[in-house]
């Protein structure tokens, strides 16, 4: 049986099942690689240039981590998802941008997801497919028991209140406490325990019940979406605007609390907007950057103040 790696990072929080759907059916193996570690961030972050950011060095660090464990890693460039909305570049090269900096890793598997162009993503699966099986009807099964999960998999979240890492990992989150908080950014950065410093854990360990993007409708982020922005530009930007608004314009929840990845240009613009409309509707709202100098102790003590400050002024 044919193994394929699959890094846990970037996009695993957002595709997996879609993912493990569509080999499954092709009977492929997949070997997922570890959590990050500090190991793994090193690696990764021994093999780009120092502007490259965070996300992408624990990628190639999760890449690193699956040599010799699999025959092929599969690796997407996410061009679009919808019609005028454009993804970040980092996503459009990452398969080139692998082999340039890993020559010594597995053949990758690559697909090329743009929406806009709807005959040139259909060739794309087929050929994606043709490395398990010639047969286009199988290929296309697959394809669709791919989407089929997709759906199933956002939906559950949204139905139940659960995050990807209780879906995907049978984690158990607590979801009661004195304070409530919403966490908005993108799930390589708000589900990645190491990179964000147990953040969920801790807020958690101190009383308060953490929402989530995956919690709210694709309808009403994307409703937020184009009332705070106009509309979406970046592909992920309903998890950022449209969520963070959503909680904001709602006022279920005594604050927001935004991650980013430093020097990420479109997350910086969509931090300010949110800081904007939260200044305008008097909410509670602060936003934290990572990368692989984030200090533990400087995150916690900015969490506690802005949970003691939440606190004060209820």
């Amino acid at each position: 049986m044919v193994k394929v790696g699959i890094p846990r990072a970037l996009l695993y929080y957002e595709y997996y099942p879609m993912w493990r759907a569509f080999f499954d059916a092709l009977g492929a193996e997949l070997v997922v690689s570890e959590s990050t570690t500090k190991d793994v961030a090193a690696s990764g972050v021994a093999r780009v240039t120092a502007e490259t950011c965070f996300p992408v060095k624990i990628f190639m660090g999760h890449v690193i981590s699956l040599i010799g464990k699999c025959d092929f890693i599969f690796v997407p460039a996410v061009r679009s998802m919808e019609e005028k909305v454009h993804n970040c570049s980092k996503f459009l090269g990452l398969p080139d941008m692998t082999r340039a900096v890993i020559p010594e890793c597995p053949p990758l598997l690559e697909v090329d997801i743009d929406m806009e162009k709807k005959r040139e993503l259909y060739s794309s699966v087929y050929a994606l497919g043709r490395h398990f099986t010639w047969n286009p009807l199988k290929v296309r099964r697959a394809a669709k028991l791919a989407l089929q999960s997709h759906g199933e998999y956002k939906a559950r979240m949204v139905r139940e209140g659960k995050t990807p890492s209780e879906v995907l990992e049978g984690k158990s989150e607590q979801r009661d406490g004195s304070s409530s908080v919403a966490l908005v950014g993108h799930p390589y950065l708000l589900y990645d325990d190491y990179v964000n410093h147990r953040l969920i854990s801790r807020l958690e360990g101190q009383g308060v019940i953490v929402l989530t993007p995956e919690m709210v409708s694709q309808a009403d982020m994307k409703q937020t979406t184009h009332e705070l922005a106009g509309g979406s530009y970046w592909t992920y930007e309903d998890e950022v605007i449209g969520a963070g608004g959503y909680y904001i314009k709602k006022g279920v929840v005594d604050g927001v609390i935004s991650v980013m990845a430093f020097g990420c240009g479109p997350d910086s613009v969509m931090m300010h907007i949110l800081d904007r409309y939260a200044r305008r509707e008097r909410r509670p709202y602060t936003c934290l950057t990572l990368d692989e100098h984030t200090a533990e102790a400087g995150l916690a003590t900015r969490v506690e103040a802005f949970i003691d400050m939440v606190r004060k002024r209820r």
